[in-house]
């Protein structure tokens, strides 16, 4: 074993001229010499060859004594850096970037010995990791850690980036005449105007605007992204336990919110006109599953109809019988939804008279199911609907979301 070691290092001397510093050295022995780490795999292999790494003063041939930053300084710098922006974190990754020439050095010398070991840039994030590790006390996270640490060699800049935090809730509107999201001035498309009072927006407020800047302040956070499990009507009310929604905070620089303060804040600033409950923190996963398909959530809805001419207790009941709908993507949304026809379930509905003209409807469904399309029939796009089943115009004046389950 020693004489093929011997071999392999005798050609990567004559290569570089001698100039390997025991990081760059070692690593290219990963495979076949045992030991804790790249550097000590170079320090034994000097030792087979008699050579003291001091015999020449020469910066290494493939990272140009790179490792050297890396032993002295490099840390606390990064330290420092976390430190003044007052960065909060748990977990951590660290990447790097260096400089072209060190890569096809390496990539030179692994070709010319036919050797496949891992690249330069591992080892620097691993022996930066380390060091990290002992110093913050904070663990290392590859698949989604709280902050990145990416130290660039070639500009010599060290860049902290800050991974989302993703909180679950629920909330309930109630009030009517406010979106979920932001929509765009129709006249200026978001640019601002004298219609819009040059706020670029259709509609003062939003939910998402209600429930989302309490809480990138409490997490001194850039932006917030809000996802919505589905989303009602602008006139409709979101009552009962309401409707789940994730906050996506972007670059968070404290993760560990106490939610219950945050739910106070935010259904101050909301004014009752939107609360929010059952506040979690989740994983980035969660704002994908959170708009699930809506067939596979059901939904419980109250809506007051009115009709065109006078109708007796009894024929209301023909309404129970509904069960299976099917609908063309409604006309005041064909402008933005596929036409196509979808079909839904009606679990149940019931009845309760108000006046000769007016009932109260409760309809337990699928989700997707367009209500008000459902009572007016939407010119013959929805079938059956309440319309058709009663023989009479029927138009839906009032709309309530009970019930949001997923």
């Amino acid at each position: 074993m020693e004489s093929q070691i011997t071999e392999k290092a005798l050609k990567i001397m004559e290569i570089t001229e001698g100039n390997l510093c025991d990081h760059c050295l070692g690593r290219t022995f990963s495979q076949t010499v045992e030991g804790p780490d790249n550097k000590y795999r170079g320090e034994y292999v000097r030792q087979i060859l008699n050579e003291n790494n001091s015999s020449t003063s020469d910066p290494c041939y493939i990272c140009g004594n790179l490792f050297d930053d890396v032993e002295n300084g490099l840390i606390d710098k990064i330290i420092d850096k976390i430190n003044h922006e007052n960065i909060e974190f748990s977990t951590f990754l660290v990447g790097c970037r260096v400089s072209p020439e060190i890569l096809s050095k390496e990539g030179e010398i692994q070709k010319n010995l036919e050797l496949d070991v891992e690249n330069i840039k591992k080892e620097i994030n691993r022996e930066i990791g380390k060091k990290l590790y002992s110093t913050l006390e904070k663990n290392v996270e590859f698949d989604y850690p709280n902050i990145v640490i990416m130290v660039d060699f070639v500009n010599n800049d060290i860049d902290i980036q800050l991974n989302p935090i993703f909180i679950e809730g629920r909330y309930r509107k109630l009030v009517r005449g406010i979106p979920q999201t932001k929509w765009p001035c129709g006249k200026c498309r978001g640019k601002g105007c004298p219609s819009c009072n040059y706020t670029g927006k259709q509609y003062p407020e939003t939910v998402e605007e209600l429930i989302s800047p309490e809480a990138v302040k409490l997490a001194i956070g850039s932006e917030s992204k809000f996802h919505g499990a589905g989303r009602e009507d602008i006139d409709v009310k979101m009552l009962g336990s309401g409707r789940p929604f994730v906050l996506e905070i972007k670059e968070p620089k404290i993760r560990d919110l106490d939610l219950e303060i945050l739910e106070e804040k935010i259904n101050k600033f909301a004014g009752g006109k939107v609360e929010v409950h059952d506040l979690k923190f989740v994983g980035k996963d969660r704002k994908g599953t959170i708009k699930c398909s809506s067939t596979d959530t059901y939904k419980v809805y109250r809506a007051i109809v009115e009709l065109e001419n006078d109708i007796n207790d009894d024929k209301l009941n023909l309404l129970h019988s509904m069960e299976i709908i099917n609908q063309r993507t409604p006309i005041r949304v064909s402008h933005r939804r596929a036409d196509k026809i979808r079909t839904r379930k009606v679990r149940s509905i019931t009845t309760k008279p108000i006046d000769a003209r007016k009932f109260e409807m409760i309809v337990e469904c699928e989700g997707g199911l367009y209500i008000k399309e459902l009572i007016s029939g939407d010119e013959g796009r929805s079938k059956p609907s309440v319309s058709e089943i009663l023989g009479i115009n029927a138009l839906c004046i009032q709309l309530d979301v009970l019930e949001v389950n997923i």
